[in-house]
C-alpha cells in the first residue's frame, strides 16, 4: 500500500513520512512493518502494513484538497447548537481528531479557538486544541511543502 518516502497521516499522531518497510517475526508470525516518522517530535512508530487501513493511515492530503478546506474553513458558519457540557463537548472534538480526517481536525482547531475568544478554555480543552493544531500544521507542513503553516492557519482561522 504505501512506499519508502510516502507521506502519511496517522490519526492522533500527525503527519510523517514512511521512513522504511521491515520484516519481523511477532508470536512465530512474520509481518511486514511500516516504520513512520513523524513531524511532531522525534518520534518513531512501527505499524504492521496488514493493519494500516484498519488504524486510518493515509496517504497527506494533496495541495488541491488543501485548498477545498480552505473554502470550507472561510465559509461563514452557521450558528451550532452549542454544547454546554463540557464533558461532551471534549468527547465530540475527540472524536473528531480521532478521525485523522483534515477537515475534522480542522473544525476542531476551529471551534476551540472561538470557544478560547469568547469564554476561554479548560486546561483539557487548551491541551485538545494544542494537539489538534499540532497534528493539522504537521499535515499543512507536508502537503505544502512548507515548514511552517501558521501562515495558513491565520488567514483562514484568524
Amino acid at each position: 500500500m504505501f512506499e519508502v518516502g510516502d507521506k502519511v497521516v496517522y490519526p492522533m499522531h500527525g503527519a510523517g513520512v514512511v521512513e522504511a518497510i521491515t520484516r519481523r517475526e511477532f508470536l512465530g508470525e512474520e509481518r511486514r512493518y511500516y516504520i513512520l516518522k513523524f513531524l511532531l517530535g522525534d518520534m518513531q512508530v512501527m505499524v504492521p502494513a496488514d493493519l494500516a487501513q484498519e488504524r486510518g493511515i493515509r496517504p497527506v492530503a494533496e495541495p488541491e484538497e488543501v485548498a477545498k478546506l480552505r473554502t470550507i474553513l472561510l465559509e461563514p458558519k452557521e450558528k451550532e447548537k452549542a454544547l454546554n457540557d463540557w464533558n461532551r463537548r471534549y468527547r465530540s472534538n475527540l472524536e473528531k481528531i480521532k478521525s485523522g480526517e483534515m477537515v475534522q481536525v480542522a473544525q476542531v482547531v476551529k471551534t476551540l479557538l472561538q470557544r478560547a475568544k469568547d469564554k476561554g478554555l479548560s486546561n483539557g480543552e487548551r491541551k485538545m486544541l494544542d494537539n489538534a493544531r499540532q497534528i493539522l500544521c504537521s499535515e499543512l507542513c507536508l502537503s505544502l511543502g512548507t515548514e511552517n503553516a501558521d501562515a495558513f492557519l491565520q488567514e483562514v482561522m484568524g
